[in-house]
């Protein structure tokens, strides 16, 4: 990509925003980290210190009044902010990208989506666990037949947290959009679908394990895809010893990964993108056959694709000038939140939910 950079205003300069879209943007080509907004004094420090460049600003509306200097809003504050935030960039006349949970609702979602579509404006959701390592090889074994016919996919998200941490994700008033299964349930359901198609039936078990949490903390999502494939989905912050990431098993062979995905982490420390980024070494790979536990030495290893956060933003800077798709739409996150909804319900009234 050659050509003036897009210029990104980001909202929200927590964790989402200082770990995952600041330094990813910034790394793009074809992006250039612009205006950081944070009400925040300590945050707007840390945003000049990490990027001198940039400029900051203390409330959103101060990105609005100034669109024309604007290419692509990012949306990275707390989620009860996501949809009104979201509306006025769009009325804005401003491209955005939206940290999931996109909105509380899939109503909501589609609301967006219509939205963007009326103004001919780009809306993305991050959904960044599409690029881990692991996902990117078990899509890869998927397509290739490895399996066989897969008939059941575990996927874990598990912490071990007994304490909560506090703070509006962990927070039990419904209009925080908080708790576990719309954080990192997002995640492990947006990939499920993302590998096997939409569901039809959803049941859910939902809990709030420690003492003092105020939402949900130890969750497990079963669907039913229209393919008969079954998706088994666990996300914990109660978890004292951690199942694998990824249990896949299918006519011909199965496939076992451990780990989290190194990028998170990565960011975390400080680090950025560059050569051998997203890469695992060999003893943590995934194993793939039949008849045995890998933990027994059943199977092979079977190297893990490098991880590629990159890779979104990329896509999104070609989207906007029209070299590419949208990485991922608001319609497809509006299927998660179907799927999330669905989950609340049958677990509030221990029911099997058809979609």
């Amino acid at each position: 990509m050659t050509g003036t950079p897009l210029r990104v205003g980001l909202v929200g300069y927590g964790l989402a925003g200082s770990v995952f879209h600041a330094p990813l943007i910034a790394a793009t080509e074809g992006l250039a980290l612009d205006t950081v907004v944070t009400s925040n004094p300590e945050r707007q420090e840390q945003a000049r210190a990490e990027f001198p460049d940039v400029r900051v600003a203390g409330t959103p509306d101060e990105l609005f009044d100034r669109a024309d200097g604007l290419d692509l809003i990012v949306i990275a504050s707390p989620n009860r902010t996501h949809v009104p935030l979201a509306t006025a960039a769009l009325k804005a006349g401003l491209p955005v990208v939206v940290d999931k949970p996109v909105a509380g609702t899939a109503a909501e979602a589609r609301e967006l989506a219509a939205l963007a579509e009326e103004r001919g404006l780009l809306l993305s959701v991050f959904q960044n666990r599409r690029w881990d390592n692991d996902f990117l090889t078990l899509r890869h074994l998927v397509d290739e037949g490895e399996l066989g016919d897969v008939r059941r996919f575990e996927s874990r998200f598990e912490r071990w947290r007994p304490q909560p941490k506090g703070g509006w994700r962990e927070s039990g008033d419904p209009t925080e959009i908080g708790g576990l299964l719309y954080d990192l349930g997002s995640h492990v359901v947006d990939q499920a679908l993302v590998l096997f198609g939409p569901a039809t039936e959803v049941y859910a078990e939902t809990d709030i394990r420690r003492p003092g949490a105020e939402t949900d903390d130890d969750t497990f999502i079963a669907l039913t895809h229209a393919n008969g494939v079954r998706s088994h989905l666990y996300v914990s912050a109660t978890t004292a010893q951690l199942g694998p990431r990824f249990r896949v098993l299918g006519s011909e062979a199965g496939y076992v990964k451990y780990g989290l995905d190194p990028q998170e982490a990565a960011l975390r420390e400080g680090l950025r993108p560059g050569p051998r980024w997203g890469a695992e070494p060999e003893p943590l790979w995934g194993r793939l056959g039949a008849g045995e536990s890998p933990l027994t030495g059943g199977g092979r290893p079977v190297r893990t694709l490098p991880g590629d956060y990159p890779a979104y933003y990329a896509a999104v800077a070609a989207a906007l000038t029209g070299a590419g798709p949208n990485p991922v739409t608001a319609l497809e996150a509006a299927a998660a939140l179907d799927v999330l909804e669905a989950a609340r319900r049958s677990a509030r009234d221990k029911v099997t939910v058809t979609l």
